[in-house]
């Protein structure tokens, strides 16, 4: 009976019912909802705008190769200097060798071309910054959409009209997938798949020639998830 009284005696118990520790949880709680809060919106910020998908990504490059210029003014295909994107997945980026190929006559002693003259003293490739990612559990094969008559510029844009290429096009999963549900918006006749100035007279036209080039190619783009992650 003595150690009841002691008990309800204690101030601590008369005054309030609740242990210590819970005053502070208000506090915790005003805490925790302001850290998940800014949480939500640098999750946001980062996973649903153009910096996640990397829209406008403009590196700078070891050298600076006139896009505009070579493709645009020049009229240089783009098969030249990415020799492998009509036969492999990947579309590869020119050995030094391929610029060497004019440019040991055409200003050659350029201070802009020092890297390049560098790489083919010393057999060192040019480190090149990668421009157009895709993550790596995706399979995306050049060749197959290139042969196919989708043109360059459905994924990277004018590049014939760049000075320094950036990224245009989100290359999201929803952006392949509007192609792949509609491929007779995009595809072309084969000849003009590196022309990137080519547009059919009208909208129109393109459905309807593109409808064909679907039906005759047999062009069937997955839409389930086996198609591309592999």
């Amino acid at each position: 009976m003595r150690r009841l009284l002691q008990f309800l005696n204690q101030p601590s118990r008369r005054g309030n019912p609740f242990p210590r520790w819970s005053n502070a949880a208000p506090a915790k709680v005003l805490v925790f909802l302001g850290l998940s809060g800014a949480l939500l919106v640098a999750a946001i910020n980062e996973y649903a705008t153009n910096e996640y998908l990397n829209v406008g990504y403009t590196p700078d490059q070891p050298v600076a190769f006139d896009h505009g210029f070579h493709a645009g003014v020049l009229g240089i295909d783009c098969r030249y200097c990415h020799t492998n994107v009509e036969k492999s997945p990947h579309s590869n980026v020119p050995a030094t060798g391929t610029c060497w190929n004019c440019h040991s006559v055409v200003k050659k002693d350029s201070p802009a071309l020092a890297p390049v003259r560098d790489s083919i003293a010393t057999g060192e490739p040019i480190r090149w910054v990668k421009v157009h990612k895709v993550p790596d559990y995706v399979y995306f094969p050049h060749s197959v959409h290139v042969s196919r008559g989708i043109s360059c510029v459905e994924c990277h844009g004018r590049v014939d009209q760049m000075e320094v290429v950036g990224q245009q096009k989100s290359l999201s999963m929803s952006f392949c997938l509007d192609c792949h549900r509609h491929p007779e918006k995009a595809i072309r006749p084969v000849d003009k798949v590196t022309d990137l100035a080519w547009k059919a007279p009208t909208p129109e036209a393109q459905l309807e020639q593109g409808r064909k080039f679907v039906h005759d190619w047999k062009v069937l783009p997955p839409q389930s998830c086996s198609g591309c992650h592999r």
